[in-house]
């Protein structure tokens, strides 16, 4: 079957093509709830009923419109200014392979940087509140949202401690739960992981401190590779050793800085048994984690068919297309052959009296 290549699928893949309409879906928003915000306290400033009320000045003071539209600059000169940064590391990150992972940690703090030095500009430079203001808002503020927002405040502080223990990073290649690929993003409030399909799976931060993650690399680049071949049970198995081991060391992604071993073992299948041999490797950059396992399966595959080694599969089809003809009839024996084809003698005429 032809299939023609196109790139119409990945323009229209889900989460690729519509994030620009959704970040500007979303600077929409901002944008219509600092005018509605500003509209409602210039309301308020106008009734002279409020301006009476106590402690009216203070938070007329908050809602200031200069303020509000200040604020709404700040963090959209921060949103702007994380994603220019985070493209040119990302550029950078291409460019020099050997520091990408490192170039992809040093990401997650200049965003994570970026948004508390808004935030911080926002408080202390913008709204500047009195203290007693500032402690009667954190008091009340601090109630409603513990409360409402503990998933979320928990998600943070653990994006915090991930980014401080570093059981993982940017760029490694981890294992949670059902979900496996590379960590493309450690935010705020979850991990961003893309899996071999290139799905993206989001995972909040606190459930990384409640379960078991696995990291395949650690940090590094290189990362360890296990390749499977079965064979039958009787099938030479030193020559298929010989011939999996010179198929792994000699492959392009291979990292020879470390070792590479073949294992052998004898398993139990569905309807016989067979010879299991088990490639260990590393490869260069976890990103070839597919391409590897695909370039040795290739070649392995090629040399067992020039040199006539068969899998186990092979026997069970045999085993099963034999099961399935019909009884064959019994082999008729020599002495039975032998008596069919003796015609009987027939009997001698009696000699009359002469």
């Amino acid at each position: 079957m032809h299939h023609e290549r196109t790139t119409a699928p990945l323009l229209l893949a889900p989460g690729r093509a519509p994030t620009l309409a959704r970040r500007l879906r979303l600077v929409a928003g901002l944008l219509a709830c600092a005018a509605l915000t500003g509209a409602s306290a210039l309301a308020w400033s106008q009734d002279e009923e409020v301006k009476k009320d106590i402690g009216a000045e203070q938070i007329l003071g908050l809602l200031d419109v200069n303020k509000i539209a200040l604020t709404v600059l700040i963090f959209g000169t921060a949103w702007i200014l994380s994603h220019l940064t985070v493209a040119a590391l990302d550029k950078i990150g291409d460019q020099v392979a050997t520091r990408r992972l490192l170039i992809k940690k040093i990401t997650s703090l200049v965003r994570f940087g970026i948004y508390m030095a808004g935030a911080f500009v926002v408080i202390f430079g913008v709204i500047d509140p009195a203290p007693s203001t500032l402690l009667a808002l954190a008091t009340a503020l601090g109630v409603v949202i513990g409360l409402s927002l503990q998933d979320l405040i928990k998600s943070i502080f653990a994006g915090i401690i991930i980014l401080i223990d570093a059981p993982f990073q940017v760029g490694d290649r981890v294992k949670f739960g059902d979900a496996y690929g590379e960590v493309t993003e450690i935010g705020l409030r979850v991990v961003r992981i893309t899996d071999l399909d290139d799905n993206v799976v989001s995972i909040p931060n606190g459930k990384f401190l409640d379960d078991v993650v696995s990291s395949g690399n650690a940090g590094a680049l290189d990362m360890m590779i296990v390749v499977d071949f079965h064979i039958g049970i009787d099938e030479p198995y030193e020559l298929a050793k010989r011939l999996v081991y010179e198929a792994a060391i000699t492959s392009r992604y291979t990292f020879l800085e470390k070792p590479v071993v073949v294992h052998v073992k004898d398993v139990s299948m569905a309807t016989s048994f067979a010879t299991l041999l088990r490639a260990k490797l590393y490869v260069i950059d976890v990103r070839y984690e597919v391409a590897i396992a695909t370039d040795i399966t290739e070649r392995v595959k090629r040399a067992f068919v020039q040199h006539g080694i068969r899998s186990p599969y092979h026997f069970e089809r045999v085993s099963l297309h034999a099961a399935a003809l019909p009884a064959a009839e019994p082999r008729p024996t020599l002495n039975a052959t032998i008596a069919e084809d003796t015609e009987p003698t027939p009997p001698q005429a009696e000699n009359g009296g002469g």
